[in-house]
């Protein structure tokens, strides 16, 4: 999968990367007792528990998107705001992407639920190297459509996240990271809780260097027919 990303505001400097290998990771929070306290609140849902925390999702390539306009099936999706990085030529960057899942279907299966759904990706690119020494400081927020109006849906900073570096040791075990990796870094929770919106808007906001990544996307819902 082909993804382009400007990597300097004026978008002179443009980086071809190419997709070989998206890892979307879930449940990553910090405070353990708060990740488990979510758990227990989703398998009321009717969400299956996770089989450890955190968890990887191995998902297609093919599933990422830069496009602004979406389409899913049925209207119980909804977006989820996180940090996207990736490896190329020898080097990590930084995007933003949104777990966008099938509500509905995570009810049976999480990792279906996560395959069903495109993954939108922003336009643009930080070199990992320039945002590492501040990474807990960066801005994280996303914003749903209601009834003519912007509501936040997600704010905080990524404090709340396990790094990237633990990330990275949990999954490969120290085995060499491949050309062309990409992993969803995880996400906050919902603000008012999760529910699903047709136009969704995302931001992660560096403070120290003054800058920021921004995507929105809007869904338009396929029937659902048997």
């Amino acid at each position: 999968m082909h993804l382009r990303f400007n990597t300097d505001s004026n978008g002179a400097a443009v980086l071809d990367f190419e997709v070989t290998q998206l890892v979307i990771a879930g449940w990553v929070g910090r405070d353990r007792d708060a990740v488990l306290h979510h758990i227990r609140e989703l398998a009321a849902l009717g969400v299956p528990a996770p089989g450890a925390v955190p968890l990887f999702y191995r998902v297609a390539v093919q599933q990422l998107s830069q496009q602004s306009a979406l389409e899913v099936v049925g209207d119980q999706t909804s977006g989820e705001a996180e940090p996207f990085v990736f490896f190329h030529r020898g080097e990590y960057w930084v995007s933003l992407v949104s777990d966008h899942t099938d509500r509905h279907l995570e009810t049976f299966s999480v990792a279906l639920s996560k395959q069903a759904c495109v993954k939108p990706v922003a336009q643009q690119a930080w070199r990992m190297a320039d945002v590492r020494a501040h990474w807990d400081r960066l801005e994280l927020r996303a914003w749903i459509h209601v009834n003519g109006d912007w509501v936040t849906y997600q704010q905080g900073t990524l404090a709340a996240l396990l790094t990237l570096d633990d990330l990275l040791q949990r999954y490969f075990a120290g085995q060499p990271v491949p050309e062309g990796f990409a992993m969803s870094c995880g996400t906050l929770s919902a603000l008012g809780g999760i529910r699903p919106a047709s136009q969704f808007r995302m931001a992660l906001h560096d403070p120290v260097l003054n800058r920021t990544l921004e995507h929105a996307y809007t869904t338009t819902a396929l029937p659902v027919v048997a």
